[in-house]
């Protein structure tokens, strides 16, 4: 046992020698990086002027980015070039930031799209009036080393840019369908800070006096790109040229918005399914009629190339072409007349404008008779408002909500195909200047969550302009827990509904 101890501690010994003893050729050799990104740069910054210097900067001297600003509109705050880049980073975490260089009347200079390497030690990181950025950087320490690179303009909504500003400060960004309130006056200009809507929240949108576009006409609905700066009341967008402001089509009015809908009533679900809504005018269905379809996306494999219009177990339609409803009532469509399944409380004293027993007969015109007009767990599920009974694979819907998980609802093709959407407060059909006429492409993506438990009825709450078909406050999903006795006042009166204004 003494020898086997000793020649152990031997063995050990010799190891640790060995170990500790590397030769040259043993490591290896690497370079840290003269870079470093605004990700990493911005971070430095504790509220406090800093000086840099290889060392904070982590043995870097440089930054490198693409320039966004633009002078030839005269609405960047002056000296400053603007540029943003990102790095690799792991986990999906979005590493694009942006930095403002002060360096006087040579930032005009440089045009978007430029690709720049910047010495940025023995410069110093401050904060003025409000913009994060570097002082002290000659410029003869700022090399140009490409032209017309690829500029990511990143698609925000207010809510966002509301929550993190400092995240999108110095960035490009894009707000689609901003629509500015309050409504422009016949010849009102862009000068000044607009106030925009995107039914998400709202923010801000500044051009100086000075601007080469401040005295043009501002258009009540655009998108709304521009270079994030902060200031003493919040983040603010500024368009740099007036191609920035991008004009979009005024929205048609819904004369039926969504308002909520029963996915898992007690019991069997069989015929007792239904959607609320709430008119935004006087409709006398058999003079204009409607089409509701829903789309139940269980084990979907492809994005149905027909979208709404496919038919089979996937959409079902319901045609509504006789009856009234007046302004500001809900009404419902669905199967039988119970606020939540069988033996619960009957609510025919509602205005229903179907009431379908879609569990037992296929649809007048696609769609098969099926146990959940409503999806109640799984992929993704919606709704859609269709004017006339004429649905096909190009119709527009006029109002659509999804709900639920995920699934293969789109294909980006070509050809394309999934399920059509519209402008509402949740998805545009407009992005960044190119048509996104698709749930699940571009942002599309919003969907509400499905219940935590059965038995519970979702309320959309919201406020909707019935004029402009805008949304001012984009609908939120609450959950009301329903009991066989409850009044039909459960579900038309919560706190949060949606209200119609015009």
């Amino acid at each position: 046992m003494k020898k086997i101890l000793i020649y152990t501690s031997a063995l050990i010994l010799f190891c640790s020698i060995w170990l500790g003893c590397k030769r040259e050729s043993d490591y290896v050799k690497v370079s840290v990086s003269p870079y470093i990104s605004n990700f990493d740069l911005r971070k430095l910054f504790k509220n406090a002027d800093l000086s840099l210097n290889t060392e904070n900067l982590g043995g870097a001297d440089f930054i490198k980015g693409v320039v966004i600003s633009n002078y030839t509109g005269s609405n960047t705050p002056a000296g400053l070039l603007i540029i943003q880049n990102s790095r690799i980073a792991g986990s999906g975490i979005d590493s694009l930031r942006g930095i403002a260089i002060n360096i006087g009347s040579e930032a005009s200079k440089y045009i978007p799209g430029d690709s720049v390497h910047v010495k940025v030690s023995g410069s110093t990181l401050t904060r003025i009036s409000g913009i994060l950025q570097i002082t002290g950087v000659s410029p003869t320490n700022i090399e140009k080393k490409a032209t017309g690179r690829n500029i990511i303009i990143r698609a925000v909504n207010t809510a966002s840019l509301t929550s993190r500003p400092q995240f999108y400060e110095s960035t490009l960004i894009t707000i689609s369908k901003g629509n500015v309130d309050p409504v422009p006056a016949t010849g009102e200009k862009v000068v000044g800070n607009k106030t925009i809507n995107d039914g998400f929240g709202s923010a801000i949108v500044h051009t100086e006096a000075g601007a080469t576009f401040a005295n043009q006409d501002l258009t009540q609905f655009a998108d709304f790109t521009g270079i994030v700066f902060t200031t003493a009341t919040g983040p603010q967008v500024w368009p740099r040229t007036f191609d920035d402001i991008f004009p979009l089509a005024v929205i048609k009015p819904s004369a039926l918005v969504i308002t909520g809908y029963l996915t898992d009533p007690t019991g069997a679900d069989n015929n007792y399914e239904y959607i609320q809504f709430k008119a935004t005018r006087d409709i006398d269905f058999a003079a204009t009629p409607y089409s509701i379809v829903t789309c139940n996306n269980a084990g979907i494999l492809a994005a149905p190339a027909t979208g709404w219009a496919l038919g089979g177990v996937r959409t079902y339609k319901i045609n509504i072409t006789s009856g009234t409803v007046r302004k500001g009532q809900f009404c419902y469509v669905g199967g039988t007349k119970n606020i939540w399944g069988a033996g619960s409380t009957n609510i025919s004293s509602a205005v229903w404008i179907s009431s379908t027993q879609y569990s037992n007969v296929n649809s007048v015109d696609f769609g098969t008779a099926t146990a959940n007009l409503l999806a109640n767990s799984g992929n993704v599920a919606g709704v859609a408002v269709f004017e006339g009974i004429k649905v096909d694979g190009n119709s527009v819907p006029l109002d659509v909500i999804m709900y639920g998980g995920n699934g293969a609802v789109y294909s980006a093709g070509p050809p394309e195909a999934g399920y059509r959407i519209t402008n509402t407060d949740k998805y545009s059909t407009i992005q960044n200047r190119k048509t996104v006429a698709f749930y699940g492409a571009g942002t599309n993506t919003s969907k509400f969550g499905f219940p935590s438990t059965t038995g519970m009825f979702t309320i959309l709450g919201g406020v909707y302009d019935a004029k402009t078909g805008l949304w001012s406050t984009g609908r939120v999903a609450q959950f009301i827990t329903l009991t066989p006795t409850s009044p039909l006042s459960v579900i038309e009166t919560p706190a949060g509904f949606t209200t119609i204004v015009n």
